[in-house]
């Protein structure tokens, strides 16, 4: 072996080692780190996201929300009453809504303007421990993540903002165009994979950022997952994300699903949880290595097991 290629296998190594992604990014099989990780620290705070990257998550999710002044923030609900104080800060600002047996007071996020949300306490509901934590945007989860992990948003509730004059999927295609994240080269350092419930935004997301991979997630099969149902959504997704139970009940969706193109990644696995198995990293092994899905949404990528 001559001495130049020696020093050119040592510096792809070393490029390779600095992207610290690229390394874990040839496991066939991938941790997504749920809201962070969010069984440790309170979900979609800093502290939550910096976790996941020190437990060696493949990628980092961030569920996405958007302020009243129109600008995209890392929330899973579509109010901030659960993981806020916000009844505290702003005890007149509620939205009283219908639910289950009467009304309740709920606070919109799109009722706050980011400097307004940006007041809040994000952590103490979860332990003292993380008290102060504020609100982290989407840009603010893209500069801490990027190039050590993958991004992996998903944009709740696009109705709920269209009903309110608010274009969630253009605020979410122009940032991810500004920060280049759909450019080839990006996409090999920082993989995006965008997620949603709403099949209506995945098909839109096929046309207006075809380079990012799209993923359906769902609740249930309806009256069960046909060829016919797998070969339509491959013209617009490129994976399912079935929440566990569907394919533990349709352990054969794996196969054909795969046989079709698209990958399938199962939600949520956590160590409190776990069912009929002794652990979450059972749980996890069994879905990945027995049924064959290709990736977990898990609140605890330290258990995740890799071979």
């Amino acid at each position: 072996m001559s001495s130049d290629y020696r020093l050119a296998v040592l510096l792809v190594v070393l490029a390779v080692a600095a992207s610290g992604f690229a390394v874990r990014a040839a496991d066939p099989k991938q941790s997504i780190a749920h809201r962070g990780a969010s069984g440790y620290a309170p979900e979609h705070t800093r502290a939550a996201y910096q976790l996941a990257l020190d437990q060696r998550a493949d990628f980092v999710e961030q569920d996405l929300a958007v302020t009243r002044d129109g600008v995209l923030i890392c929330l899973h609900d579509d109010t901030l009453e659960r993981t806020s104080n916000v009844a505290e800060v702003f005890p007149d600002r509620s939205a009283t809504t219908a639910s289950r047996g009467g009304s309740a007071k709920r606070w919109f996020a799109n009722d706050f303007t980011l400097d307004e949300i940006r007041r809040l306490d994000m952590g103490g509901w979860f332990s003292p421990t993380f008290a102060g934590e504020r609100i982290v945007t989407w840009q603010e989860a893209v500069d801490l993540v990027r190039g050590k992990a993958g991004l992996y948003p998903e944009l709740k509730s696009p109705p709920l903002y269209t009903s309110r004059g608010v274009d969630m999927v253009k605020l979410f295609v122009e940032s991810v165009k500004q920060n280049g994240l759909d450019r080839p080269e990006s996409l090999k350092t920082t993989p995006v994979i965008v997620q949603s419930f709403d099949e209506p935004t995945v098909r839109r997301m096929a046309k207006e950022l075809p380079a990012v991979p799209r993923i359906l997630l769902m609740e249930s099969f309806g009256g069960g997952m046909t060829d016919a149902r797998l070969r339509d959504i491959k013209t617009f997704a490129t994976g399912i994300g079935p929440a566990k139970a569907l394919l533990e009940a349709q352990p054969d969706v794996v196969r054909r699903a795969q046989a079709t193109g698209l990958t399938v990644t199962a939600y949520t696995f956590r160590a409190r949880n776990t069912g009929r198995f002794a652990s979450v990293r059972e749980e996890m092994s069994h879905h990945l290595f027995t049924l064959g899905i290709d990736a977990v949404f898990t609140d605890n990528p330290d258990q995740f097991p890799r071979k």
